[in-house]
């Protein structure tokens, strides 16, 4: 009785802490559906991608100092994102032969989580606080991850390789990383003010994505919806993954705290951010959203199932 008091403790949490923060999706697709063609969704993704995004990639890598503890973490993660992926490679390949703009959505967001916006408070809500300095690395091995492979994905079919490497290097996310890893490990500090300046980009960024994966649902249409991509998107986002996840996780030996964490931000829905990369490369955006919209319900239908796995395999 007492272990089901607990889950069901968690299970709470979790879905509150999912619900709330997705209330701006709803002011994004009411926004959209009142005002419909006064609403230019593109002016808001080149707002966001290159101007708050870059503000909440340095904001959240100056929240605690990176040391050789956290470096295990990501490891682990970009072990299990690699071997799905080329698992997901060899099925899309196949799948997708004939669709080759669905075979660049799949490639490109299946394994990509939500891991700062969802994954960072989450882990608070189910973990406390101590969670934050490895769900914060975590969410930077899923930005490289993003603007590395994915905007390859996304741009793919419309550049050659070389031209594709060009777009990477455009993102002004990818630049701003690196400096802000280097800012960290020379143990720089932003002063009170520039520090309240950072949190606010940071927060503003995270309620403008939200907004914007709003605006592009409300474009979808269930009955044309993209159901064969999305289905398949799912499957591997929330069965494949944390399956290898889980195995190989176990198979490192880890200190259970931080195995349930990196098994968390595995489990998480697609990134928002995924909406962003294919409007911009004109990559099937509303089919996208879709997808996203799939993995989110799908994740909170199985949240009990994942908290129950890492209450089993992690003690937590």
């Amino acid at each position: 009785m007492i272990k089901y008091s607990f889950l069901k403790e968690y299970f709470i949490e979790a879905l509150l802490s999912v619900a709330t923060i997705y209330l701006f999706i709803i002011i994004g697709f009411i926004y959209k559906k009142v005002f419909q063609s006064q609403v230019n969704e593109r002016s808001f993704v080149l707002l966001n991608l290159y101007f708050l995004q870059p503000i909440l990639i340095f904001w959240g890598l100056t929240r605690a100092k990176l040391n050789e503890n956290f470096l295990i973490s990501p490891l682990i993660y970009f072990v299990a994102i690699f071997i799905t992926l080329a698992i997901s490679f060899i099925y899309a390949k196949k799948l997708f032969k004939q669709k080759p703009q669905d075979k660049s959505v799949f490639l490109a967001c299946s394994l990509v989580g939500n891991t700062g916006n969802l994954g960072i408070p989450l882990g608070i809500a189910l973990f406390g606080e101590a969670s934050v300095p490895y769900t914060s690395i975590l969410n930077i091995a899923n930005v490289f991850f993003i603007y590395i492979f994915s905007v390859y994905f996304f741009a793919g079919d419309k550049f050659k390789f070389i031209n594709a490497i060009k777009e990477i290097i455009k993102i002004p996310a990818i630049h701003v990383t690196v400096i802000a890893i280097a800012y960290n490990y020379f143990d720089f500090t932003l002063n009170e003010d520039f520090d309240k300046l950072f949190t606010m980009g940071a927060y503003a960024a995270i309620v403008m994505q939200l907004v914007v994966f709003g605006i592009f649902m409300s474009q979808v249409k269930i009955k044309t919806a993209n159901w064969s991509l999305s289905i398949n998107v799912v499957l591997f986002k929330h069965i494949v993954l944390p399956l290898i996840g889980l195995f190989v996780i176990l198979y490192f030996n880890i200190d259970p705290f931080i195995g349930s964490i990196i098994f968390l931000e595995l489990i998480v829905p697609l990134a928002v951010n995924n909406v962003n990369l294919a409007s911009l490369y004109n990559c099937k955006p509303v089919d996208t959203t879709f997808s996203i919209l799939i993995s989110s319900i799908t994740f909170i239908v199985l949240i009990y199932l994942y908290i129950l796995i890492i209450h089993t395999f992690f003690g937590i």
